[in-house]
This record gives C-alpha cells, sequence and structure tokens, in this order.
C-alpha cells in the first residue's frame, strides 16, 4: 500500500533532523522523506498529521507479553494492541514465560502468533539456563535460529558463577549477547530499597551492593571471556559508575532503565502502596537523578517501559505479598517525553532515548538483520509514530488498552498523544485525531 503523510514535523533522532516535511511510503518503506515523492507515486492513502510529530516507531527492550501461559486470555493481542497504540513499533520480550523460553518450539509459536496478530514486532530473548534454574545453559544455536535475538534470565539471577561463566564463554564463541539483570542471588532477595523507609515501614530491603557486586561480577567475566552483554533495568548511582567505567574501559556492554527508576523514588511508595511494588525497587532521588542523568549523556543507553502485566487480584495484596510490575506500553513516550523536558534536551535527544539508541542495542544483539527502525531516511522500515508532543492527556487507567490496569504514574498529566503507529508500512493504530482514507 503506498501512503503519504503531509504537513508534518519530521524529527529524525538518529541524525538530529527536526524540519517540517512530508514521508511517502510504497511496500512498507520510505521511499521519499521531506522532498517530493516520486512523480509515478500515486497514494492510496493520504495521511494529514496537521503539524504533528512523525518519529520513528518506539524500541521497547523489556515487555512482558503473557505468553506463552495465558493465550486462553488473549493477552499477546490485548498487549501488542497497547504497544501500538503508545506507539512502539519493535520489542524484547524476556523469557520468564509460562513455560519459559528455552525450546525452539516455543519461540516459533510466539512469533508465529505476534506475526498473525500483525501489530508490532516482536524480538524474544531465550533463556540462558534451562527453565531459568541456572544449572544447565540452554541451546542457544537452536534458539537462535528460532528467532531469540539474545539470552537472559529475566530477574532470576544465576547463583553458580562457574555457570554464568560457562554461558557467556559459549555466547562469546557464536557471538551471542547475554541479558542480565545485575542483581546478586542472596542480597537481591526483598522487596523495597534498603533505607531509612525500608526501616520504618518493617519492609526487607534491597542493598545497593545488591547490583554493584553483581555488576563488578559480570565486568570480570566480561573482560575474562569476552561476551557482549546488555545490562537491564539499572537502578543505582553506584551501578551508573560502574558501568560509566566499564564504557570507558572499552568492555562491549550496553544497559537500559525504566520509566519508574527514571521517575519515582522510594518515598513514593506512600502507605504502602502495591502499585510501586517494583523490580527492581524504587531507590533513593541520589539514584533516580544519576540515571537521569546518565540517559541523557548516553552512559545509559535507552529507556524501556518494563511492561509487566499484573493481574488485579494479584495486586490487591499486602505490599510485600503483591506480585510486582506494572503496565507500561502506552505510557513509554509520555514519560519520555517528561524527562527529556525537565532535562532541557531537545525533542530530537529526547527521543533517541526510546528510538535509534535501543534500536542499536537491538541490532548489535541479534546475529540476523532486523527491520528495526532507521531513522526518517529513504529506505529505512515504515515504522512510524505520529503524536502531538504538545497535547496534554490525563492518565485514566480505565482507557488503557492493555490488561494490566495497574501503574504508579495513575492520573498523571504526559504529553505527547499518539494519533497513529505505522508498522511496515501499515497502519496499526489509528487515535480519534487520525484522518479517515481519502479518495
Amino acid at each position: 500500500m503506498k501512503t503519504l503523510i503531509t504537513n508534518a514535523r519530521l524529527v529524525d533522532p538518529l541524525t538530529a533532523r527536526d524540519e517540517p516535511g512530508a514521508v511517502a511510503i510504497a511496500d512498507g518503506r520510505i521511499v521519499a522523506s521531506g522532498v517530493p515523492p516520486p512523480r509515478d507515486f500515486t497514494p492510496e492513502r493520504t495521511i494529514d498529521a496537521g503539524g504533528a510529530v512523525v518519529a520513528p516507531g518506539l524500541v521497547d527492550l523489556c515487555a512482558r507479553l503473557g505468553e506463552p501461559g495465558h493465550e486462553h486470555e488473549g493477552m499477546l493481542e490485548s498487549e501488542l494492541a497497547a504497544a501500538v497504540a503508545g506507539g512502539v513499533t519493535s520489542l524484547v520480550c524476556p523469557p520468564d514465560t509460562d513455560p519459559v523460553l528455552d525450546e525452539p518450539g516455543l519461540v516459533e509459536m510466539l512469533k508465529y502468533r505476534a506475526r498473525s496478530l500483525d501489530l508490532a514486532r516482536v524480538y524474544p530473548l531465550g533463556a540462558l539456563t534451562r527453565g531459568l534454574a541456572g544449572v544447565a545453559i540452554t541451546e542457544m544455536a537452536e534458539l537462535t535460529e528460532a528467532g531469540c535475538v539474545g539470552f537472559a534470565q529475566a530477574d532470576v539471577a544465576v547463583k553458580d558463577t562457574l555457570v554464568l561463566h560457562r554461558a557467556m564463554q559459549y555466547a562469546a564463541t557464536f557471538g551471542y549477547t547475554v541479558w542480565l539483570r545485575p542483581s546478586d542471588a542472596w542480597l537481591g532477595e526483598g522487596v523495597a530499597a534498603k533505607g531509612p523507609l525500608a526501616t520504618r515501614m518493617g519492609l526487607s530491603g534491597v542493598p545497593v551492593i545488591a547490583e554493584t557486586i553483581a555488576l563488578a561480577t559480570i565486568f570480570e567475566l566480561v573482560r575474562d571471556t569476552g561476551a557482549r552483554v546488555h545490562l537491564c533495568r539499572l537502578s543505582s548511582a553506584a551501578g551508573v559508575a560502574l558501568v560509566r567505567q566499564a564504557k570507558a574501559e572499552g568492555l562491549p556492554v550496553s544497559c537500559d532503565a525504566s520509566i519508574h527508576q527514571l521517575h519515582l523514588i522510594d518515598v513514593d511508595i506512600g502507605y504502602f502502596d502495591a502499585a510501586m511494588r517494583l523490580v527492581p525497587p524504587l531507590r533513593q532521588q541520589r539514584d533516580r537523578d544519576a540515571i537521569r542523568a546518565a540517559l541523557g549523556d548516553g552512559t545509559i543507553d535507552a529507556l524501556v517501559s518494563d511492561h509487566t502485566p499484573v493481574t488485579e487480584d494479584a495486586k490487591q495484596l499486602p505490599f510485600a505479598e503483591a506480585e510486582p510490575g506494572a503496565t507500561g506500553l502506552e505510557l513509554l513516550l509520555g514519560l519520555a517525553l517528561k524527562w527529556g523536558e525537565a532535562s532541557g534536551l531537545g525533542l530530537a535527544r529526547t527521543l533517541a532515548a526510546v528510538t535509534s539508541r535501543p534500536a542499536a542495542v537491538l541490532a548489535r544483539s541479534s546475529l540476523a538483520k532486523l527491520d528495526t527502525p532507521q531513522g526518517l531516511a529513504v529506505g529505512a522500515p515504515a515504522d512510524l509514530c505520529v503524536f502531538d508532543p504538545g497535547r496534554s492527556w490525563q492518565l485514566d487507567t480505565a482507557l488503557l488498552v492493555s490488561c494490566s490496569r495497574h501503574t504508579p504514574f495513575a492520573g498523571s498529566e504526559l504529553f505527547g498523544r499518539v494519533r497513529c503507529t505505522l508498522v511496515a508500512g501499515r497502519v496499526a493504530h489509528e487515535g480519534r485525531e487520525a484522518d479517515s482514507p481519502r479518495d
């Protein structure tokens, strides 16, 4: 299908481009950007952006989709619909499904289901160890052939350093990327960040050294094996400092942080608000400030939604017993824009944290060539997000597309309402402001 988007503000984080213009799309790719389309180009549909921003689609490096495990609830369809409603066109899902993504057949089933829904692009991570038990490494070659872009333990730490060392040796041999959330298996047990607040509330605390000890171990293993590692959801200022040192040393590491650690701190838990029950736990203000700064200067490569659907029953429990997690796919853009405005960044630099930079992490991780957003250049995949950065909206959880309505940001005012999302040139989501097809 041929589509023409007119009257747009073209923002390309990859080249820092920010100018008015139009985008012409054919066969799922951009054929003209900022200049008139080819003479023989006759659009089947014209979308008037009305001055709204046209940017590459968002790339989310951490979003749980509920499948395998909840097929009967239709979770994959609802969560992918939530993704495109939030402008997310590509997402990475961790392997902690039910059953765990440690068999090629499970990965192939997930990929097939995602393709059949024809919404956002889904890139699964395979389990690093069988059943995420941390005992035996998986058949990484077979999982890669099935479509995995890397190997992870999700939130389950590998207790045996020898197993982790062997897994990283194997990954380095074949060029696979290992995705790890830095958390010590023994010190990481707890429900809140260790500190005066957790002590006052009687909550078991997770100290910062749970992250830094894990990071130190990972970096030593990287030095020994040469494995490429992506670090998931940093939460502390000390952790950020270690990553900055590792990057300065030239270690092949990248990292991300979640929307929760970017905006919230431990005192936001309030009076045992289970919506704030998250992994990793919310830390102190100095940690949040360090993460905000590191995301701005590129030490942290990407911002992720950490989308984790949680049922009503699992959340309506005492804080320490409630299931951790929150919905986030529909909030990623708005919370990124909120951070960018507070940090004094321009729109292109802000969007880079959720578009070009995570796309680069994903491209380095996968051995296969991926059709992730590559800016607004001619020939790039037409994965696009059309949104109005100046339009505010209040987060009414009842209106979320995701089957999970739990979020710490309920009632917050956000900016950047998504008008339209295109994946491979096809309109995957339309807000009420989007134009209808024209003759």
